[in-house]
């Protein structure tokens, strides 16, 4: 039988529960799953490259008693990521209508480029579905508490950082 990989893409800037929640539950589906961490230099992440893909090695660490996880940097188009990771399929998470709206016609820019390759969406945890990095940074930013949206390390990481 051929091993099933996926592969969760993303900034992670930073890694929220939302994200977290995502990845347990892809971990589901597949054999082997490979969290893609972006390197997005339109977005000025808050956190380098290393601090990210540390975060992400972090909350995945149990995950690899039971499922075969690699956590890898890539820059460039997804598709060609996914094929060198000899994964069949990406999964993204969904929040709301405006991410449906997005990752509908990313997934069909895929196809085109990879038929081979499928998207599986994964509705957000109604728990998570507010959770977005962007407003975890600017909570945390003026002060905020951000304990219910990420990781205690992550949070400590945050007030390390800010």
């Amino acid at each position: 039988m051929t091993q099933r990989t996926a592969l969760y893409p993303g900034t992670f800037d930073p890694m929220t529960l939302g994200h977290l929640d995502i990845m347990k539950r892809a971990s589901r589906l597949c054999d082997k799953l490979v969290i893609a961490v972006a390197i997005n230099r339109d977005k000025k992440p808050l956190f380098d490259l290393d601090e990210r893909v540390e975060m992400v090695e972090h909350v995945v660490a149990p995950f690899r008693e039971y499922i075969d996880v690699e956590v890898k940097p890539f820059e460039g188009l997804l598709i060609h990521f996914v094929e060198q990771c000899g994964a069949s399929m990406i999964v993204r998470g969904l929040r709301a209508v405006s991410d449906f709206e997005y990752e509908f016609q990313m997934a069909g820019m895929n196809d085109r480029l990879n038929p081979d390759i499928e998207t599986v969406f994964l509705m957000a945890d109604p728990r998570y579905q507010t959770i977005a990095s962007r407003l975890v940074k600017e909570i945390a930013r003026l002060g905020g508490d951000v304990s219910q949206f990420v990781t205690p390390e992550v949070e400590q990481r945050l007030k390390d950082k800010l």
